[in-house]
């Protein structure tokens, strides 16, 4: 037996570091290539771009072993079936779990080293990594500007556009810049239906040229109420072509691997995602109670008037019968416009709701996610290796394309659900691991046909069936 142990480890080993290896380089270059046009002639040094490469590297590695221990097995199982080995260790009575013990213990092995590189690499990595695209894009400071979403990350400046286009990714399309000074206490709302960014080469300012739109400024004083705010200065402006100058001074830095984030769910260990999750579940817990606190209906019943004492004190009365017709309206005015209010308020925090829930669920989905993708190892290794078994095949040809229709179905199913966990329409839990919970019975069916030597599902009687059918109704004969 440990001769054929040692056979079996070498036929799963060999091609499953040279299927590693070109998963990685897939991996990788699919990154790098999205990538490109930011790093591209951006006057990064060979240096950095070797580090943010080398980091992808290690943010790639967990996706690649799973994909290799699934090629591998099938390759191995498919080489040893193609050249009737498989059934010559079958007559001489071993059984396809025995044989596969040793891959199985190996690939358990690489799971849980997997799982620890999930632990420790991958976040470090991901830190890394995003901290030097970071840090590019504040060189750039025009790359840091993201279509469709409130860019914040120019000091003093939150700006917003629903497009950007040109043959220099430069012209915008409904520009709106919101701009506040500690100063003079001023709030600067800028809107305009185009812009162009016509940024010169070491310069310290952003040139923003704006068309036809509108500038709004008021001034007040922090801290004032609401209706001394009212009475501050306020002014509204058209302008057809307005010139504004954003100080990027701060953003030139020569330190591409200064680390400025270090929050996002993917730079946090299980530790760390554990923490994370209590914090925002108190956070959002304490949100909803306050709340809930804010929208209870409160009736001022000190300026109504009761009737008598005699009608108080009848407690069969429904509470409405203690005041007279213009009491009872006036309660119930009162109460339709607190509901009112409320309703339009809970509509107006719902936004606020759901991304604060969606913030949870990121991170609560983001440990089930890892451990998921850890263990993917076993669960395609116990479907490639029956797999390879059954279908008798070796080499790189149709054991490769089952084994990327394979992992693209595993890779749907758990994007699908972990878009799913996001926006609570399932468990956190559940979007972790629903691709593993559909995919496992179809792993033990394998095993089950290949232990009972049935071979591949027989479609012919099917296939026959459909075409008595269809004869039938045609008048057709079968040919």
């Amino acid at each position: 037996m440990k001769v054929l142990h040692r056979y079996i480890l070498t036929s799963f080993l060999k091609p499953f570091f040279s299927t590693f290896l070109i998963a990685l380089f897939i991996l990788v270059m699919q990154f790098v290539w999205l990538v490109f046009d930011d790093l591209a002639g951006k006057g990064i040094t060979m240096v950095i771009l070797f580090k943010y490469i080398y980091y992808i590297i290690i943010i790639a590695v967990p996706k690649a072993i799973p994909i290799a221990v699934l090629l591998a097995s099938i390759m191995a199982m498919g080489n040893l079936s193609e050249n009737y080995e498989y059934a010559a260790i079958k007559s001489a009575g071993i059984s396809l779990q025995r044989l596969l013990r040793p891959l199985f213990i190996v690939v358990i092995l690489l799971s849980f080293v997997n799982l620890y590189f999930l632990n420790y690499a991958f976040p470090w990595a991901v830190l890394k990594q995003k901290n030097i695209s970071y840090n590019i894009k504040k060189q750039k400071p025009a790359l840091a500007l993201v279509e469709g979403t409130f860019n914040s990350d120019i000091p003093g400046y939150v700006i917003k556009f629903d497009e950007k286009y040109g043959e220099e990714n430069n012209q915008l399309k409904n520009v709106l810049i919101y701009k506040t000074s500690r100063v003079n206490s001023s709030v600067n709302t800028i809107t305009a239906k185009k812009g162009i960014i016509a940024t010169e080469e070491n310069s310290k300012y952003m040139r923003l040229q704006l068309e036809d739109g509108y500038n709004y400024e008021e001034h007040w004083t922090r801290g004032s109420k609401k209706k001394e705010r009212q009475r501050m200065p306020f002014s509204k402006t058209h302008f057809d072509k307005y010139t504004v100058n954003i100080d990027i001074s701060s953003f030139n830095t020569d330190d591409l691997d200064k680390e400025k984030r270090k929050s996002d769910r993917e730079m946090l260990s299980f530790k760390q995602l554990h923490h994370a999750s209590d914090s925002l579940k108190i956070r959002y817990d304490e949100a909803i109670a306050n709340k809930a606190k804010s929208i209870k209906i409160k009736v001022a019943s000190n300026k109504l008037v009761p009737l008598s004492d005699s009608i108080k004190t009848n407690i069969k009365l429904p509470i409405l019968s203690n005041f007279d017709t213009k009491g009872q309206v006036k309660i119930i005015e009162n109460a339709i416009n607190k509901q009112r209010r409320s309703v339009e308020n809970i509509k107006s925090y719902m936004k606020a709701f759901i991304w604060k829930r969606k913030q949870l669920n990121l991170i609560d989905t983001e440990t089930h996610k890892r451990i998921a993708l850890a263990f993917s190892a076993l669960l395609l290794f116990l479907i490639g290796a029956p797999l390879g078994a059954l279908i008798r095949k070796g080499g790189f040809g149709l054991p490769m394309v089952l084994a990327i229709l394979i992992y693209l179905v595993y890779h749907f199913m758990s994007t699908f659900a972990g878009n799913m966990a996001e926006t609570s329409t399932i468990d956190n839990r559940l979007g972790g691991w629903l691709s593993t919970i559909i995919l496992l019975p179809f792993g033990i069916y394998l095993t089950y046909r290949a232990t009972r030597d049935k071979g591949m599902i027989n479609l012919s009687p099917i296939i026959n069936a459909v075409t008595r059918f269809i004869a039938f109704f045609t008048k057709r004969p079968i040919q």
